[in-house]
């Protein structure tokens, strides 16, 4: 006889649950990148690229494929309309196409916000930049003569970025646009083609370009971003030039872009389980020591922010005022001609 035979009777009479599988990858995840070999863009996502499988359950490997054109919103339209849906294709993008369904002349064919975003490595800072041994060294020389710039197409920050600059703080910019990637751009200024660019990222020009900072080859005229980097000088915050709050305003829309360093979004449709997993492996990523010595060795800044928040961030920037927006359109039409 049971010293507890009603305990025994409950727990008899108790149906066994099934136990839940956990969510898995096993497939090969590629990365795809909106921009070319050597780009700041294609060496950030081949550093993640290196840690991330780890920390998925599955342990699938990742695999890195460069996906050039328009700016990035040919990757950005793969994303939205090709890219396998399963948790195994994650994109990862400049600024610009982060706002050109917003602002842009013609209509990308995808919203951003629709995106599953994973995270965000860096929170950056852009830069204008100009050839060291050339005649531009401060943004006030861009104020007085005319200063040729290389772009790599309609709706990337190497076209905007000009056009907005010259109707804001009177840059006299000249955008020589069609480059087909940041490594193109970097060498029409090692060649004298150009006199700089607007729309270069700190952590890009780190990474991609870090003697050109060592070695004092470029001079930096301008930053692009919501607070300075130590690391750029004595060169300008935009933010201390502007003169009113509808500049700002402006500068705030296209600059969230920049503050979300380096970010990886899944297509719309991922299961919400494969998006779970993925954002919580980039945020174990962003804590591996491995992952961490790995970004030294290359001076990649590494301050992420999360996919939750990168998700919250682009949703306000999709919220922007009507007016705001419409500003913006007529400013950078030329760049879509």
């Amino acid at each position: 006889m049971p010293r507890f035979p009603a305990l025994a009777l409950v727990v008899a009479a108790t149906p066994v649950m099934p136990v839940l599988a956990q969510e898995t990858i096993t497939k090969p995840i590629t990365l795809y990148v909106a921009g070319t070999a050597g780009g700041g863009i294609d060496l950030y996502a081949r550093l993640l690229g290196r840690h991330l499988g780890r920390h998925i359950p599955g342990n699938p490997s990742v695999n890195v494929q460069d996906m050039p054109g328009a700016g990035g919103i040919r990757a950005a339209n793969f994303l939205a309309d090709t890219a396998p849906k399963d948790g195994t294709a994650l994109t990862t993008f400049p600024g610009g196409p982060l706002i050109e369904p917003l602002i842009g002349a013609r209509n990308p064919g995808y919203d951003m916000s629709k995106f599953n975003w994973i995270g965000a490595v860096s929170r950056d800072v852009s830069l204008c930049v100009s050839w060291g041994a050339g005649d531009f060294k401060t943004i006030d020389d861009a104020k007085k003569r005319e200063m040729v710039l290389a772009g790599t197409g309609a709706g990337s920050e190497t076209d905007t970025y000009p056009l907005i600059l010259n109707d804001t703080i009177g840059t006299k910019f000249r955008l020589v646009t069609g480059y087909l990637g940041t490594k193109e751009t970097f060498m029409a200024i090692e060649g004298g083609e150009v006199n700089g660019r607007c729309g270069l990222t700190m952590s890009s020009l780190e990474a991609s370009k870090p003697d050109w900072i060592n070695d004092h080859k470029v001079n930096m005229i301008l930053q692009l971003g919501f607070a300075k980097s130590p690391k750029a000088g004595d060169a300008p915050l935009i933010f201390d030039l502007l003169k009113n709050d509808a500049d700002k305003q402006l500068f705030t829309l296209f600059l969230t872009g920049t503050a979300l360093g380096r970010p990886f979004a899944a297509p719309p449709g991922t299961p919400a389980g494969k998006v779970e997993i993925l954002r919580r492996a980039f945020d174990a990523t962003m804590k591996d020591p491995a992952f961490l010595e790995d970004g030294k060795t290359m001076a990649a800044e590494i301050s992420p922010t999360s996919g939750e928040d990168t998700q919250a961030m682009i949703a306000k920037v999709y919220a922007t005022s009507k007016d705001v927006v419409e500003r913006a359109k007529k400013l950078i039409t030329p760049a879509a001609k």
